[in-house]
């Protein structure tokens, strides 16, 4: 009963994790301002694969 304990509770440890959100992307929008995307990161630590995903944009006007 202790090893399946053990062995559930690693393989929660070990599973996917999400973080974020994180900036992955700042462009100029050609008209004095930014454009800048954020999306969520996933590791899958069984494969060994980080993907991206629920991404926003959002824009920023600069000014002098």
């Amino acid at each position: 009963m202790k090893a399946l304990i053990l062995a559930s509770f690693i393989t929660l440890l070990t599973g996917c994790t999400t973080a974020g959100p994180y900036v992955t992307n700042i462009s100029s929008d050609g008209a004095n301002g930014l454009n800048i995307e954020k999306c969520k990161v996933e590791l899958n630590a069984f494969l060994g694969v980080v993907n991206t995903g629920e991404c926003s944009n959002s824009a920023i006007k600069l000014s002098r």
